[in-house]
C-alpha cells in the first residue's frame, strides 16, 4: 500500500513538469527560426549595400521564405497550445475550474487585448502559478497569467499591457 501511495505522489509531482518540457521544445524552435530570419535580413542588408540586383532579389526571396517558416513555427506552437485544448479539458474536468471563494478588492472590469492596466491587477496575489493545470498556453518572457474574477488575462508585466483574454474561464 505504501508503494502505491508513494508512486501516486511521485506521479502527481512529476506530471506538471512534463507539460512545460514540450513547450520548451517548441519555444526553442521558434527562437531558432527567429534567429534564422534575422540572419537572412542581415544578408539582405549586405546585398543591398555591396551586391548587384540579382543578389538583392535572391536575398529578398530568402527573407520571404524565412518569414514564412518563422510564421509556421509560431502557428505550430500556438496550435499545440491552442484555445481548444483548455476548452475541451474544461468540459470534462469541471472541478478544476470551479470558482471557489475568490474575491478582489476592486470591481470587475472587462479588459480586452491591448489595454494597459495598473500593476495592482496583475500583482502576485492574482498570479496563476500553475497555468498547465488549466491547460493554458505557456506565458512568454515577461508575461504571466492573471486571474481577474472569472476571466484569465495574459499580461506583459514590463508594460502592463493585456496580451490575451479568456472570458468566463472559471465556472
Amino acid at each position: 500500500m505504501r508503494k502505491f501511495i508513494a508512486t501516486a505522489l511521485i506521479a502527481a509531482v512529476a506530471m506538471p513538469v512534463m507539460v512545460p518540457a514540450a513547450s520548451a521544445q517548441s519555444q526553442r524552435e521558434v527562437r531558432r527560426e527567429r534567429q534564422d530570419l534575422r540572419e537572412e535580413q542581415r544578408e539582405l542588408r549586405d546585398a543591398r549595400r555591396y551586391g548587384d540586383r540579382r543578389d538583392v532579389r535572391r536575398e529578398q526571396r530568402d527573407v520571404r521564405e524565412e518569414r514564412r517558416e518563422y510564421r509556421d513555427a509560431v502557428q505550430d506552437r500556438n496550435r499545440r497550445w491552442g484555445d481548444n485544448d483548455w476548452r475541451t479539458y474544461r468540459g470534462t474536468h469541471r472541478g478544476v475550474y470551479a470558482r471557489g471563494g475568490w474575491r478582489a478588492p476592486f470591481r470587475y472590469q472587462g479588459f480586452r487585448a491591448g489595454v494597459r492596466i495598473a500593476p495592482t491587477y496583475y500583482g502576485s496575489r492574482y498570479f496563476i502559478a500553475d497555468p498547465w493545470r488549466y491547460r493554458l498556453p505557456p506565458a512568454g518572457r515577461y508575461q504571466r497569467w492573471v486571474r481577474h474574477y472569472d476571466d484569465v488575462l495574459l499580461v506583459d508585466t514590463r508594460r502592463g499591457v493585456v496580451v490575451r483574454v479568456y472570458r468566463n474561464f472559471y465556472w
